[in-house]
């Protein structure tokens, strides 16, 4: 888990527990001496998260997957998705997933195009989606991943 996926589901526990801020601040005083989660390790975060688990709070599996997207149909934008997740896998961009390929679009080519959709997959445009696959290839190229 993520510092901030720790923070949120610290957050969410005292909710559904009913626990307000004041007792929140108590249980982690008590589990690990501090009152302040930024204050916290996180070793110290999970410890409270454990705690909270102990008094009662089950996270939901589900949630999760409420956020998941289908996968793209058409196979130049799957392929694109490809590229992107080998530039990751090199250690070539900063921010992985679907998150970083559609801003790597929207810096890319958003003055060129004007208007840029909000995901890679409202791409609808074949020439516009073969200028994305041609960049992210020559990305590919100067990090040294050869097609």
């Amino acid at each position: 888990m993520t510092a901030n996926t720790v923070l949120k589901t610290i957050h969410v526990a005292c909710r559904d527990l009913g626990m307000d801020n004041d007792t929140r601040r108590d249980l982690q005083l008590l589990v690990t001496g501090k009152a302040s989660l930024s204050a916290m390790t996180s070793a110290e975060q999970l410890a409270v998260l454990e705690a909270l688990k102990a008094k009662g709070f089950k996270p939901s599996v589900g949630k999760a997957s409420r956020s998941y997207r289908r996968p793209a149909t058409r196979k130049d934008i799957k392929f694109c998705h490809v590229l992107w997740g080998k530039l990751v896998k090199a250690g070539a961009v900063e921010l992985p997933g679907a998150a970083g390929l559609n801003a790597f679009i929207r810096a890319r080519f958003e003055k060129a195009w004007g208007a840029v959709p909000f995901d890679i997959d409202g791409l609808r445009d074949w020439k516009q989606i073969a200028t994305v696959i041609e960049a992210l290839k020559a990305m590919c190229l100067r990090a040294g991943i050869y097609l």
